[in-house]
């Protein structure tokens, strides 16, 4: 079938690039280092630790700086961008988190991807992340099928319905009560107005669960009028990278992600690249990174 054909190659033991290898830059030989000054050639290698860093940080930075601004006196064009900006900064949030609960932040520091996961998702919506991973972790054990949390049989081609679902697995009245106080908190100690955190900080986050749920759930593991064909009961997005990028962190590069769920979202081009050069990263034994 269709995935094994993607798979095979890159799992055999011999070519494929393990948890382990992640933590450094692909098929390279390192000579282990003790101290300060090992750890700091350690910490330059984990580029996945430093991709989150970067995203949390800009979301920090942006959201910061948008509550700042005079709501009122930005122009309509701008307040769109800007609201655009931080829909694209929420996906990027959930998509770290997503990354920590396939271990691929930091392979080497799991207490460290952890707590990246858990700051990710906290910040995009104070989500339990222990209780995330292991929905998800039964979504990649059953995919679109009965036991699969994210998916929605009876109405697996409608996606209102089956968002609705979605959306209702994992509500929580006591996190809703959290995120409200917290609007509201914010709003009185920092005076920051309700139209900057609702514009920049709540419907941001709601439309990004629209943007994760579509690229990321719905297009990938609706059932094809011809079926399923591959036993990840998954399918990619055909989008060139930047656009595969834009709209969802490579996130609709599905199948390639099922086939290889310790790879970070990053690195799914090259995977998908690698097919449509006739496999031309599985000839050097590993994915160029």
């Amino acid at each position: 079938m269709k995935v094994r054909s993607l798979a095979a190659p890159l799992l055999d033991p011999s070519n494929v690039m393990t948890k382990s290898t992640l933590t450094t830059s692909a098929c390279a030989n390192h000579t282990p280092s003790h101290g300060w000054t090992g750890a700091i050639a350690s910490l330059r290698q984990e580029k996945g630790l430093w991709v989150a860093i970067a995203i949390i940080t800009l979301w920090m930075v942006s959201t910061i700086g948008l509550f700042s601004l005079n709501f009122a006196t930005l122009a309509l064009p701008w307040r769109g961008l800007a609201f655009l900006w931080q829909v694209f900064l929420y996906t990027g949030l959930f998509v770290t988190a997503h990354d920590a609960m396939h271990g691929s932040v930091t392979p080497a520091h799991r207490r460290w991807n952890d707590a990246i996961g858990t700051l990710a998702l906290w910040l995009y919506g104070l989500f339990d992340y222990t209780y995330m991973r292991q929905q998800h972790q039964k979504h990649h054990a059953q995919p679109a099928q009965k036991g699969d949390p994210d998916y929605h049989a009876p109405h697996s081609s409608s996606f209102l319905a089956w968002y609705g679902n979605f959306m209702g697995s994992y509500w929580s009245w006591l996190r809703l009560g959290l995120l409200i106080s917290s609007f509201h908190a914010v709003h009185q100690i920092f005076q920051i107005s309700e139209a900057n955190l609702s514009w920049f900080w709540v419907f941001p986050a709601i439309t990004s669960s629209l943007q994760l749920f579509f690229f990321g759930t719905y297009l990938p593991h609706r059932e094809p009028r011809a079926g399923y064909t591959n036993d990840h009961r998954s399918q990619s997005t055909d989008l060139p990278v930047f656009w595969s990028f834009l709209t969802c962190y490579h996130f609709g590069y599905h199948e390639e992600h099922h086939a290889l769920p310790h790879l970070a979202w990053w690195q799914l081009p090259q995977v998908r690249g690698g097919r449509g050069r006739g496999g031309e990263g599985e000839k050097e034994g590993c994915i160029p990174l």
